[in-house]
């Protein structure tokens, strides 16, 4: 009796609904048994026309609205629009606004990357060190709280500084939720080391040269440990850095376990930073005066969000309106290498593959191009859009 032959190519979906993705994406990978042979993402299922959104509103309003591009990023957003038009204003935030901005920017990447560990943990089954991530979490997230009155977005900056001076005792009530931060971090970085079983999911596992990252240009954490030295606080300090240096965190492997410790000992270096402001910052005012008409220009804006470099263009026309604001974010460009180290690994590994980037796609999808079936181009206005969106999911009966 002949035996029959199976076919073991297979196209796998995944998403853009799954209940593995905490945001919408969809993925589709080909395989062949149990290695992944080619893989394909299309993102913009959260597309919120933040962008176009911008220039229907004046300059404080657009602020708070670029907050919301990401929640966990939300002051790194606030940051990099607020030195933008800044630049364009010709005025500078006082040396202590400047400080401030940066202490909150370091406690936002604590937070973030203490998420991204027990989302990353979870993915590799490792449900203790989520829970237990995520309870540490919750003590920064009281700092942040306490220093800004939220525990997410933040919405600490406005254009010409800070609106939140730190006092005496909220400096000591943030040394001492980093005293106990700093004593679980070196537990997780032994953890994240030593532990057999996580090891099996991230030693050796999606592993990029460092040649590769800078070829598919990778930023961030994700660059780090393959050796990348591409860090924006170190490369072009912005804000305070330049009176306080960040030492940045490499590894070499460049595999999962790599962008564990780098994140980790980025954390402790956060820690060590944020003190060093709270015992040298500067003393003055926390703003300075703002023009409510901006002067007509362009200026470019880089900085380093928790995921990587964050990119801002950001238009005048002499109104009290953006012409135009345009975001890139860290997700878009280290995206790149997860198909590319998808490609020959077993499709067990995909989901910690992806995870190990710390994507973010409601961060990423502002754009859209919707085909009308027409070769015409037209620009819409944002209330266009929102009528488009609203007939599109609800119907013309709304």
């Amino acid at each position: 009796m002949q035996e029959s032959k199976i076919d073991k190519k297979f196209t796998v979906p995944i998403g853009p609904q799954h209940p593995a993705l905490k945001e919408p994406a969809f993925f589709s990978l080909n395989v062949e048994g149990e290695i992944v042979t080619n893989a394909y993402v299309r993102l913009g299922y959260a597309h919120r026309g933040v962008e176009r959104a911008a220039e229907e509103r004046n300059w404080v309003q657009t602020q708070y609205l670029l907050e919301r591009i990401c929640g966990i990023c939300s002051h790194i957003h606030s940051t990099a629009y607020c030195l933008g038009v800044e630049k364009l204003a010709g005025i500078e935030a006082p040396p202590r606004a400047q400080a401030i901005r940066i202490l909150v920017a370091e406690l936002e990447r604590i937070h973030s990357h203490l998420l991204w560990l027990g989302v990353a943990s979870h993915e590799a089954g490792f449900d203790t060190l989520f829970m237990y991530s995520w309870r540490d979490r919750e003590t920064v997230m009281d700092i942040l709280e306490g220093l800004t009155g939220n525990r997410v977005n933040y919405s600490a900056n406005l254009l010409g500084g800070v609106k939140y001076d730190i006092d005496n005792a909220q400096a000591d009530n943030i040394s001492k939720g980093l005293e106990f931060l700093q004593e679980r971090l070196i537990y997780y970085l032994e953890i994240v080391t030593s532990d057999a079983l996580f090891l099996k999911r991230t030693r050796d596992i999606g592993g990029m040269t460092r040649n590769q990252a800078e070829v598919l240009g990778a930023v961030g954490p994700t660059a780090r440990a393959s050796n990348v030295v591409r860090d924006i606080r170190v490369e072009a300090p912005y804000s305070a850095y330049n009176q306080f240096p960040v030492s940045i965190v490499l590894e070499s492997k460049g595999d999962l376990e790599a962008r564990f410790v780098v994140r980790v000992k980025e954390m402790l270096e956060s820690c060590h930073l944020i003190n060093r402001i709270l015992d040298n910052l500067p003393g003055g005012e926390l703003a300075a005066r703002m023009k409510r008409r901006i002067s007509p220009g362009e200026a470019v804006v880089r900085v380093e969000a928790p995921r990587g470099e964050l990119f801002y263009f950001i238009k005048s026309n002499g109104t009290d309106k953006p012409e135009r604001i345009k975001v890139r974010t860290p997700t878009i460009c280290n995206m790149t290498s997860v198909l590319k180290l998808a490609i020959g690994s077993q499709l067990a590994d995909i989901p910690m593959i992806l995870a190990g980037i710390d994507p973010c796609f409601s961060c990423n999808d502002r754009s859209v191009r919707i085909n009308n079936r027409s070769s015409k181009t037209s620009l819409w206005t944002w209330e266009e859009l929102r009528k488009y969106g609203i007939r599109y999911y609800y119907g013309d009966h709304h």
